[in-house]
């Protein structure tokens, strides 16, 4: 048996292609399945069957296509219900082909219909696809569908959890969402593991009783993207091929004849975003995690034009807001001449310090809520990020006076210096470091 396994950064997320005796088995396939189909192709491997854990919260599966494409046999939990052609996948009745054993495990707690996939070889159970169920080192959160139904998830949740760790100890343990995932209900580290490694060091499988693991699966939320709203629904009544991820050169001018309620994203290393970008635009400088950001700030699959620099690649871009289901990139402009107007300020922590020094400093945390728990700077105004479009600038921060904005490391705060500049404000963002340097500094 041979596993490759497809990391997806931006999501947090992890697809595996097993392989035994050229036959192939894909697990929970991002939409963009062009990467999965020719690492097939290239192992010669003929792909047997699909197999989806649950409906995700969190991108649009390629399941359905990659079936489509290939032949291959769609395995989806019975209890999902979705509206497209599929094998329903009932808990310990065994699904066969290619040599393989696959057993579907009911897995309840971070969605209902949950079910994770034991693999048999000769009989003997080697390897267990565990989606959002049990993690390394975490579990799956139990609150993506909303407050009414999180503590009795959280119960079937710690069920689920025991289930899986009852197998044996060299079961190779491969989970879907892991480090970087906002389907975690706390901080998951490396990828994989082993049903024995788990046993010995996951804490939440240290928690014996129930309601005490409701209480540590609830005690600390992270914050809900809101586009993972519209992930459920489009995984249960199917989701489009990917799209092209080339898009047409635009001009300045071109921004005029587009769609109405066209939303521009500067994706430009934060640096070209501090010189000056277009009025109005928000800046989401380029990395693994662009799609999930612009995808949590803007309406979604509002229109979009990029903004780039002359030598950045955008078919990425393109793909993180694709694996999300926003289609609707128009171009890219990369020249912007004489028309980028809103700028703001980088500093350094030292220079940061200094100017808070000044009585009428005004300073912006955006971090988010759990990180404000872990440190807090006295006097600082505290506005998550995506609440700054949602609920706006907290009362009290002057226009007419530079505001101070810090984060972890910069990226967060380059990006709501943008929101800041086209409300007006005068932003000056921590760059190279974040709010821990800034006390700890203060305080040295």
């Amino acid at each position: 048996m041979d596993l490759v396994s497809f990391r997806t950064p931006g999501l947090g997320d992890q697809s595996y292609l097993l392989v035994h005796d050229g036959k192939g088995v894909l697990v929970d396939p991002q939409r963009d399945i062009d990467r999965f189909l020719n690492a097939a192709a290239e192992r010669d491997v003929d792909l047997r069957f699909v197999l989806e854990t649950h409906l995700h919260n969190d991108y649009h599966s390629g399941g359905e296509q990659a079936a489509l494409r290939t032949g291959a046999e769609l395995v989806l939990p019975a209890a999902a219900a979705a509206a497209y052609p599929h094998t329903p996948a009932f808990h310990q009745e065994d699904i066969k082909g290619g040599g393989l054993t696959i057993r579907p495990i009911h897995t309840p707690g971070h969605t209902p219909e949950h079910t994770s996939y034991v693999v048999f070889l000769e009989g003997e159970p080697v390897a267990v696809f565990s989606g959002g169920s049990l993690l390394v080192a975490s579990a799956g959160r139990p609150d993506l569908l909303g407050p009414e139904r999180a503590r009795t998830l959280a119960r079937l949740q710690h069920g689920s959890l025991h289930r899986l760790a009852g197998l044996p100890r060299t079961v190779g343990l491969y989970p879907t969402h892991g480090e970087g995932s906002f389907c975690t209900a706390s901080g998951a580290g490396t990828f994989t593991s082993t049903i024995g490694d788990e046993l010995d060091t996951n804490p939440m499988l240290a928690i014996a009783g129930v309601e005490e693991f409701a209480d540590a699966l609830l005690a600390a939320p992270m914050p809900i993207p809101a586009f993972y709203q519209y992930m459920g629904p489009a995984n249960t009544f199917g989701t489009r091929p990917m799209p092209p991820v080339q898009v047409p050169e635009l001009k300045v001018a071109d921004l005029d004849s587009q769609p109405e309620g066209t939303h521009v994203v500067d994706m430009r290393p934060r640096a070209s975003l501090a010189a000056g970008t277009l009025p109005g635009a928000v800046g989401v400088e380029f990395s693994d995690d662009f799609g999930s950001w612009v995808g949590w700030l803007l309406p979604y699959q509002s229109p979009i034009v990029l903004v780039a620099e002359p030598d950045q690649d955008v078919t990425e871009a393109v793909t993180q807001l694709a694996q999300i289901g926003i289609d609707t990139v128009q171009g890219v402009v990369r020249d912007l001449g004489d028309a980028a107007t809103d700028r703001f300020d980088l500093i350094d922590v030292p220079e940061f310090v200094r100017r808070m020094s000044d009585p009428a400093a005004q300073v912006l945390d955006v971090r988010m809520p759990n990180e404000w728990a872990d440190v807090r700077l006295d006097g600082a105004a505290e506005r998550f990020l995506p609440d700054l479009v949602k609920d706006g600038v907290p009362a009290g921060i002057d226009r007419d006076t530079p505001v101070l904005v810090a984060c972890g490391s910069g990226r967060r705060a380059a990006i709501a210096a943008t929101l800041l500049a086209r409300e007006g404000y005068q932003p000056v963002v921590l760059d190279g470091g974040g709010i821990g340097d800034v006390v700890e500094a203060i305080n040295s």
